[in-house]
């Protein structure tokens, strides 16, 4: 059985680390993969991971029409809602899972309004659509027309491939706070700067780490100067493997609008590292208030948060024990594969396939 993973974007971050991962969980299994989307940087990670890559200058109907006739897939799984729309304009005879990794569709204006509705079509269209946390199903304000065609799917990470990963850097590192995302607008990277300074006014030697790049790049430099927050804070732009900084780091601190359930939550969690965050979304389905961190919309409370953290040894360490036993809980890469295939298995029933997963 052949299935083709669909993508928007040609650099490697949420989304495309989970395609990775459910790769990944299907490889000692008969079912073959290819991957699509627009070229790019993603393309150095899939050869890292022997993965099948096939490229498109840009995601259009006509390429996207052209692979399927060449590929003959037996199933598209398109990731999000722009991926999914153009499955569902470019085939009709096959079937389409639609996966939504994100909760964008909440916010009020005419732009969440007009995405929620275009992405109706993909909707009706897909056999089942996978949402990644309850937050973002019941964010969707449609949500009750494909009910029945709906399941959550938690994201998951391989703990074991992780602290492989974790081993392979020799560096040593030592931070109070990571911020570890993209600088962009969902991931509110300048409220990371805001809270970090008000941490600043009663710790002056904060030590903070942000990993990362994106649209917001040089306006995040550029703040991190007029605060004089130099001493404090080291960009370190985009690293292939930052694993080894976020062990070494107190707290994870996380500012965004808006998420799915991000991995690095999850890679954070399995590290031993607390999590401090605003009240978003997935982080709500898996950061437990003063078990394993803390939720709080103000700044200043986040700030407050991460002073009591660093203070207080005892406290830190049974976070991140808490932590790192939830993640055991929670990481189930046999359920998480199980998952899938039931769902795979279901959306190519009407074509008699018989496939294994052993």
């Amino acid at each position: 059985m052949k299935i083709m993973h669909l993508l928007s974007s040609n650099k490697f971050s949420g989304a495309e680390n989970v395609v990775c991962q459910i790769i990944s969980a299907f490889k000692e299994t008969d079912i073959e993969f290819i991957y699509v989307s627009p070229d790019g940087p993603i393309a150095d990670k899939l050869k890292q991971l022997h993965i099948r890559f096939v490229p498109v200058k840009y995601l259009n109907i006509l390429d996207l029409k052209k692979i399927v006739k060449e590929e003959k897939p037996d199933l598209i799984h398109g990731h999000d809602m722009l991926a999914s729309l153009f499955a569902t304009i470019a085939v009709r005879r096959i079937p389409i899972i639609s996966h939504i990794h994100n909760n964008n569709f909440g916010f009020k204006g005419i732009v969440p309004f007009a995405m929620a509705a275009t992405y109706r079509m993909a909707a009706h269209r897909a056999k089942h659509i996978f949402w990644v946390s309850e937050a973002a199903y019941q964010g969707y304000r449609y949500k009750k027309h494909y009910k029945e065609k709906s399941s959550i799917l938690h994201n998951v990470i391989d703990i074991e491939e992780l602290y492989k990963k974790v081993k392979l850097d020799n560096c040593e590192y030592r931070y109070d706070v990571i911020f570890l995302g993209r600088l962009t607008f969902p991931k509110n990277p300048e409220r990371v700067l805001s809270v970090i300074q008000k941490v600043k006014e009663n710790k002056k030697d904060i030590k903070v780490a942000m990993v990362g790049t994106g649209e917001l790049d040089e306006k995040i430099r550029n703040q991190v100067e007029e605060m004089k927050l130099q001493q404090n804070i080291e960009l370190y732009g985009f690293v292939e493997n930052p694993y080894k900084i976020l062990k070494n780091s107190s707290i994870m601190l996380m500012t965004s609008r808006w998420e799915g359930l991000p991995m690095c939550a999850l890679e954070a969690m399995a590290l031993g590292v607390p999590i401090v965050s605003t009240p978003t979304d997935g982080l709500k389905e898996v950061v437990q208030e003063g078990i394993t961190g803390y939720l709080r919309e103000d700044d200043a409370e986040l700030a407050d948060k991460i002073l009591e953290i660093l203070r207080d040894e005892k406290l830190r360490s049974e976070l991140s024990v808490n932590a790192y036993e939830q993640s055991l809980q929670i990481n189930s890469i046999d359920k998480y594969r199980e998952e899938i295939f039931r769902v795979y298995k279901e959306c190519v029933n009407d074509k008699g396939y018989e496939i294994s997963a052993e």
